[in-house]
């Protein structure tokens, strides 16, 4: 039997339900089964000096797989989070982070990361390419551990952004499903101390210029509540404190960054009421928010998988021609 994203994912909410209402030296790139690529390229850069914080002992095993109908890879076991950086061919400035999702169970980093950044490079666009730690996989304070990766990125690349050839004022993410909460949470929680700064780059802000978010969870409690997500994130914590802190929908502000959201409405892993809440929230708050939601889709299309005849097939370029118009 096949095993994809929806059959995996889905299989979690079954069990949350239950208990949840530069380079460096890295370990040995591993090729994609189209053998055009590997994780990670040659250009990447680790996120932590020595261990992450919260380390456990032992630390996860590296457990890189390929899976789904689309034969993407995915990845478990991230004991040394880091970037991976795809250049475009004629650079103009713009850089945006890409967050991929899987419940916070594996990183379809393929599918919405590495696949991202073949999309949005032919724009110009510099992509950066997030592999976080997971958070059911032993690491103190979990429901923070993917933040603490998520605003760590975003510091180091705009201490770099001179080397990178971006401009760092306008660097911005785009997240899917999980990674979708994830971009969410850095939009509205960038400013939280989830880590004790460690150098420099700690001193510069990590709130994105934009937040894209495809699919995306925003919310635990409400909005057609999506348990998979949840009970990867908080574990059995119930602390009521930490699930304010981590349902962004509710942290939405005059000062959050301009949302541009991706759907379909026939998704059945994460229900678009995510999304419209999202607007709502938005609006109330004179966000600025684009949306397009999708007649059809399902979930975890990324940026290359809808059929080619789809419309929803081009949400890369008209996220890509969006990037260009949001203003401070």
């Amino acid at each position: 039997m096949t095993i994809d994203r929806r059959t995996l994912i889905g299989g979690t909410i079954g069990m949350a339900m239950a208990t949840a209402a530069r380079a460096q030296d890295a370990p040995t790139p591993y090729v994609l089964g189209t053998g055009t690529a590997a994780w990670p390229p040659r250009e990447h850069f680790k996120l932590w000096p020595g261990s992450p914080p919260g380390a456990p002992n032992p630390l996860p095993k590296n457990d890189f797989t390929v899976n789904g109908k689309f034969r993407e890879l995915w990845l478990r076991g991230v004991s040394e989070p880091m970037v991976a950086v795809y250049r475009p061919a004629r650079p103009d400035g713009r850089a945006v982070l890409s967050i991929p999702g899987g419940g916070y169970r594996f990183v379809s980093i393929e599918n919405e990361g590495i696949d991202v950044a073949k999309a949005l490079t032919p724009h110009g666009i510099t992509v950066f390419v997030l592999a976080y730690r997971l958070p059911g996989e032993g690491w103190a304070n979990q429901w923070d551990v993917p933040l603490q990766d998520a605003q760590r990125a975003m510091r180091l690349i705009r201490s770099r952004a001179s080397e990178f050839g971006i401009d760092p004022a306008k660097l911005g993410i785009v997240g899917f499903s999980a990674g979708g909460h994830l971009g969410a949470d850095l939009a509205t929680g960038h400013a939280d101390p989830v880590y004790t700064p460690i150098d420099a780059a700690d001193r510069l802000s990590a709130r994105p210029f934009y937040a894209g978010l495809v699919y995306p969870v925003v919310s635990f409690v409400t909005a057609g509540f999506e348990p998979a997500s949840a009970a990867m994130l908080l574990g059995d914590n119930r602390d009521a404190a930490i699930l304010a802190r981590h349902t962004p929908a509710d942290r939405i502000t005059a000062q959050t960054p301009p949302i541009f959201l991706v759907h379909a409405m026939d998704d059945g892993t994460v229900p678009i009421a995510q999304s419209l809440l999202t607007i709502d929230k938005c609006r109330a708050a004179k966000v600025p928010v684009e949306a397009h939601l999708l007649e059809q889709g399902g979930h975890g299309f990324g940026a290359l998988h809808l059929p080619a005849d789809a419309p929803g097939r081009l949400w890369p370029d008209v996220f890509a021609r969006w990037t260009a118009t949001v203003r401070a």
